[in-house]
């Protein structure tokens, strides 16, 4: 007997409940009803909680955009500040390297050159800072250009003079500085971090006005959004006052209906395991049936075949003493299309044969009585690799069974035929490329054990990963023998252990499947 799950216990419920005529209603409040058809009224108060939760999320999503909007001004105005500072602080290293220049023009003391040597080491890394800040202003990026030329010119001349101070040639490299452009060049540098301070300074007036016009845009929004939430909590409110009484009544209602739902349940269940135990017998009949006629033509097509050996040779004689009375069509019917003819009918009825002792004994494992023992799952797990030895090895691949798998109590044929089944498939569809590996692992976790077995086979393509457990269905390259049968029943079983088992792979990256089992299944869960 297959158990009875919560869902077909919803099912009955539901059902009951109908054919009581039970109408899920409110009923109609006798105060209204000489005002207003209760009908259009409902209708009414719907449509207005609608409209006003409605007008409520497109508040709320205006809000959001503003307050979107404020985020973003407030960040522009905080880069025009760093843009300020850090032209600032460009302008200050620049007027500083001057002045330890003229310093060790004047002095030649070794300590204006270290001053020098530290202002201009941090020229590039600023110009990168300015020019990454203000990569968004076309006129400022023109700018920042020219601020590496006039930079380049400058320290060319800075060098210069440090060259000749360093040779002890002081006094030349001072005439020199009165007459070249080196002064014209830190005014031009001036003059362009001023245009660029003047910019930004343009810039945050504009950014900080945005910010202020989107701050109150917000705060007008969330006033509106409170206004219609407390119009909206308001009319919620009378409506659930006015229909306390009546939901009350109802509840009463249910209450009493629901005092016989326990009998309906119970006439459900036994329906319901009826139905079970005669698709059991009707598949078992079926598939008994079937093998009769089978049988006959199986038998039939062995005669047919060694009767293909005297009309061979009597082909044989004819073609040697009368050729004349033997045609061609005759001389390949015998020679290749019956023989032909018959092995299409051989392996034909050799798979139907195998398809009905799938359903044989998928009907025998349906109708089996489950019987609940303690399972020692390491050692069951390792008599089945070693029942799978010889073909690992002839593979040449491992089996892993990790250390600490839990332990459950279920039925001990179903769980080996089902991690049996996983393992066997697991080794099947390895993937030639790579040595093959299968890990199977086990956890615990709220009253319930999993079992993974995984590989590093073929995988399977996600869009068949629930197409594989049906019945007579297959994925991928039908390169090995089946016919579609394991996994189906795999499900099967793990359905009447009241487990579930899923599937999670990828193509050419093996896969995981997953049997998830109670702990412990009741004597009565078969």
């Amino acid at each position: 007997m297959e158990p009875i799950g919560p869902v077909p216990r919803i099912v009955a419920k539901l059902g009951r409940l109908a054919r009581r005529g039970l109408s899920l209603r409110l009923l109609p409040i006798p105060g209204l009803r000489s005002e207003l058809d209760e009908r259009l009224f409902q209708r009414l108060v719907v449509g207005v909680v609608a409209f006003g939760f409605a007008a409520l999320g497109v508040i709320a999503a205006v809000a959001v955009w503003a307050v979107l909007q404020n985020q973003n001004y407030s960040a522009r105005v905080s880069r025009t500040y760093e843009v300020s500072q850090e032209i600032s602080e460009f302008r200050m290293l620049s007027e500083r390297a001057e002045t330890a220049r003229r310093g060790l023009l004047l002095t030649g003391q070794k300590r204006f050159l270290d001053i020098y040597n530290q202002s201009t080491q941090q020229f590039d890394q600023r110009l990168a800072r300015i020019a990454l800040l203000t990569r968004d202003n076309p006129a400022q990026q023109k700018r920042v250009a020219r601020l590496r030329e006039l930079t380049q010119l400058q320290l060319s001349l800075f060098a210069d003079a440090v060259d000749q101070v360093g040779r002890g040639d002081r006094l030349q490299a001072a005439r020199e500085f009165g007459i070249n452009s080196s002064p014209e060049v830190t005014f031009a540098l001036r003059d362009m971090a001023i245009a660029m301070t003047a910019e930004e300074n343009r810039l945050l007036a504009v950014r900080d006005a945005e910010r202020v016009a989107s701050a109150r845009f917000v705060y007008i929004a969330f006033s509106i959004a409170g206004v219609i939430m407390l119009l909206v909590g308001a009319g919620s409110v009378w409506v659930i006052l006015r229909y306390t009484r009546d939901l009350t009544r109802s509840r009463d209602q249910l209450h009493n209906l629901n005092e016989g739902l326990e009998d309906a349940v119970s006439v459900r269940t036994a329906d319901l395991a009826r139905a079970n135990d005669e698709i059991q017998r009707f598949a078992y009949i079926v598939s008994h049936d079937l093998r009769s006629p089978l049988v006959n033509v199986m038998g039939f097509t062995s005669e047919l075949q060694a009767a293909t050996g005297p009309l061979n040779d009597l082909v044989a004689r004819a073609k040697a003493e009368a050729p004349q009375i033997l045609t061609v069509e005759a001389e390949e019917a015998v020679a290749v299309d019956l023989p032909e003819a018959i092995g299409f009918i051989r392996s034909s009825t050799q798979k139907m044969d195998r398809l009905i002792n799938a359903i044989l004994r998928l009907s025998r494992e349906g109708r089996r009585v489950l019987t609940p023992e303690t399972l020692d799952m390491a050692v069951l797990l390792d008599g089945i690799v070693a029942s799978l030895r010889h073909r690992i090895d002839d593979l040449g691949a491992e089996v892993i069974i990790e250390t600490h798998v839990p332990g459950i109590i279920s039925d001990r044929v179903a769980v080996e035929q089902v991690l049996s089944n996983l393992i066997e498939n697991a080794i099947k569809y390895l993937s030639p490329n790579r040595p093959g590996r299968v890990i199977v692992r086990g956890s615990a976790a709220a009253g319930r054990v999993n079992f993974d077995v995984i590989d590093n086979g073929r995988g399977i393509d996600p869009k068949d990963h629930e197409r594989i457990f049906e019945l007579f269905r297959r994925s991928g390259v039908q390169d090995q023998p089946g016919e579609g049968i394991g996994l189906a029943h795999v499900r099967a079983l793990a359905y009447r252990l009241g487990g579930l088992i899923t599937c999670d792979s990828t193509l050419d990256q093996g896969a995981t499947f997953r049997l998830s089992l109670p702990t412990k299944i009741g004597a009565d869960q078969d």
